[in-house]
């Protein structure tokens, strides 16, 4: 398994949100009016985008692209209230829903045999996780270790619910004309340009501060270095 992902590594964070969010958020908000694309061919090229992408990422490493995933259903919902005309608290409740059923999500994996946050922060591609396991049985401190995710996944969750209050807020506080304005898809796409600083930066610091937590206490656990823990030198 790390051999795979050592010879078909996934794309960053950066692609992933270019191809399946800014890009179709900005075709939906930028070229959905009469004079560009209108309002339906902008939500067909908008969904072609995490479509496309995702198939070609599966197809590639063989793996199903979560982004892609949230990335058409976000941008489905967007461009279908939009096109409907509904009530602007349809789009809150939407940015709100997303990242509060990943949250949800994050929180029931733990009672499953695979907890998203080794899939999210402790897995082969970023950590050498068996020279981890071995340390842990030969040190005795697997339940331990499995104490240690259990606190560092409701970090985890908690910075998904974060991510869902402050989508919600944003998008009552900016969407205040009538859907199908040119003024609501200017405040759309002002929604998505401050999405960034105001949502994905205080949430990245504490999914952050979760990945700390756990290889703080998983040094304390293995006594192995950080070379020896993360996935540093590669060939």
């Amino acid at each position: 398994m790390p051999q795979q992902a050592k010879g078909k590594p996934r794309h960053n964070a950066v692609t992933n949100l270019l191809f399946n969010i800014v890009i179709p958020t900005l075709i939906l908000t930028k070229l959905s009016n009469d004079e560009a694309l209108g309002p339906s061919w902008s939500i067909v090229i908008a969904l072609a985008f995490p479509l496309c992408f995702g198939a070609w990422d599966f197809f590639k490493i063989r793996r199903t692209n979560v982004f892609s995933i949230l990335g058409f259903v976000s941008i489905l919902l967007t461009g279908g209230i939009s096109l409907l005309e509904l009530d602007a608290q349809y789009i809150a409740i939407k940015e709100a829903s997303i990242p509060g059923l990943i949250g949800l999500a994050t929180l029931l994996s733990l009672y499953t045999p695979y907890p998203l946050i080794k899939t999210l922060l402790f897995n082969d591609e970023i950590v050498d996780t068996a020279r981890v396991e071995q340390a842990l049985t030969a040190h005795r401190a697997h339940d331990a270790f499995n104490t240690a995710l259990r606190r560092a996944t409701y970090m985890l969750a908690f910075s998904f619910f974060l991510s869902s209050a402050l989508n919600y807020l944003l998008a009552k506080i900016l969407l205040v004309s009538p859907p199908g304005t040119p003024e609501y898809s200017a405040e759309l796409g002002k929604m998505t340009g401050l999405s960034f600083p105001v949502i994905a930066l205080p949430c990245t610091l504490v999914m952050m501060a979760a990945l700390f937590y756990l290889m703080r206490r998983v040094r304390a656990l293995t006594e192995l270095d950080l070379e020896h823990i993360f996935r540093l030198h590669q060939d």
